[in-house]
Parts: structure tokens; sequence; C-alpha cells
């Protein structure tokens, strides 16, 4: 009878391992930070549901609609960086700038935040601008210097 099982065998001596190699990093699209992804829309997500979250619909009614567009806006960048990330990472920079201003909203948009409004937007803005960085640090890892 004869032996019709193959054998494992390394894969570096095959005579295409290199085109193999480069159309499987083709095909991942470089996503070393798809798991920034999912946290980048949740992030957006929360923040345009944070006023009736957290209500202060009735005492920071500019917020409202504030943060509103904000999460909207976060969320399109994490749909962004999903769908087309090779061309979406350099606007991780956009995110960074959107964390900052998040950080400030309260006392430039709003009046008189308490509390509790100025601790949620602080903690969404930080952590967009922390998400921003890491998106934008993978962007220029990735990108060749010429």
């Amino acid at each position: 009878m004869a032996n019709v099982s193959h054998g494992r065998s390394d894969i570096t001596s095959h005579p295409d391992v290199s085109e193999m190699r480069e159309r499987y990093a083709r095909m991942l699209g470089g996503r070393d930070v798809a798991l920034v992804d999912g946290p980048v829309f949740l992030l957006g997500l929360y923040c345009a549901a944070s006023p009736w979250i957290l209500h202060y619909t009735a005492s920071q009614p500019a917020l409202v609609p504030h943060n509103l567009i904000m999460g909207i806006a976060i969320g399109l960048l994490a749909l962004g960086f999903t769908r087309a990330p090779e061309r979406m990472y350099g606007l991780s920079w956009a995110m960074c700038a959107l964390g900052i201003w998040m950080i400030i909203a309260p006392w430039v948009v709003g009046s008189s935040p308490d509390t509790g409004v100025i601790i949620n937007n602080v903690i969404i803005g930080a952590l967009a601008l922390c998400l921003g960085l890491v998106c934008a640090a993978s962007a220029a890892r990735r990108t060749p210097m010429t």
C-alpha cells in the first residue's frame, strides 16, 4: 500500500515562500492595531449617549448636541479605521485632537459644569487621545521612510 499521507515539513523550503508571505501580509492589510478599532467605536457610542446615560440633558443643554456630534465623529473614525485602515490611520491625529477638545469642552461649551460632567468628558477625551496615539504610532511604524 502506498503512503499518501504527507508529513509535516518546514515551509521555508517552499519555492514561493516569499510570495506567499507578501500575499498574506496584503490580505491582513497590516492590521496590527485591529483590536483598537472596537474600543474606539464603543467610546464614540458612549460619548454620543453619555448625556442621557448621566442625565445632564437639563443641566447642560449645550453639551448634549456637542457630545452627540463628537460621539458620532469618533464612531465614524472607528468605522473608517476598520473599513480602510491603510488610508484612515493617517487621521488618527484627528482623533487625538478630538480627545483634547473633549477634555476642555465642558468649560468652553458648557456653563458651570458639575463634577460628573467634567469627569465624564475628561475620561472620554483621555481615552480618545490615548487610542488616537496608539493608532498614530502604528501608522508611523508601518509607513516607510523616504
